[in-house]
């Protein structure tokens, strides 16, 4: 067998193994599963309803978990140009989660809720009439390489992190 016949072999099982070790990348704890917004935008409304009006999701800026039982928790920005500027400020993404969950200590019961991180490292999770459920101190991880506008990443500890930039919450279920 020639050299390069070797090399392109080598390189080809190189490139297979990286295929095959990435799904093992997006998995977290317990079997749990990190989507991308590929992955959403097959599952996530186009519009959604809140406060008495319709607002586009951003699926590209968008993000999830499906849990090892199938159960999701998925969010996504929206456009919240038809909203006052109140409301536009503490509602800038829609989280959609099947379970209760915690965020920042705090339990979250199954529903959709308006999502927002906000001045003073807060995070506050408003109902579909715009009225606060709580507030949950956000953290800044000025390590992250690559900041997105929103995404979800594997907390080193336990659970996930909900990233706006380079702001963020921890949710487990």
């Amino acid at each position: 067998m020639s050299k390069t016949k070797i090399c392109r072999s080598v390189a080809s099982g190189i490139i297979s193994m990286a295929v095959l070790a990435a799904p093992a990348i997006v998995l977290a704890q317990g079997g749990a599963t990190i989507l991308k917004p590929e992955e959403t935008a097959k599952i996530l409304p186009a519009t959604v309803f809140y406060c008495g009006q319709s607002a586009t999701t951003q699926v590209r800026n968008s993000g999830g978990v499906k849990f090892a039982d199938g159960h999701y928790v998925l969010a996504s920005l929206v456009d919240t140009s038809g909203y006052s500027t109140g409301i536009a400020a503490k509602y800038q993404a829609y989280l959609i989660t099947e379970v209760p969950i915690r965020i920042g200590g705090q339990r979250l019961a199954a529903g959709a809720y308006g999502i927002g991180f906000i001045a003073g490292n807060k995070f506050v999770v408003t109902d579909l009439g715009a009225h606060d459920v709580f507030t949950a101190s956000s953290k800044s991880d000025p390590d992250l390489k690559r900041p997105m506008p929103l995404q979800v990443l594997p907390d080193p500890a336990h659970g996930f992190r909900l990233y706006a930039g380079r702001a963020y919450v921890v949710f487990e279920r």
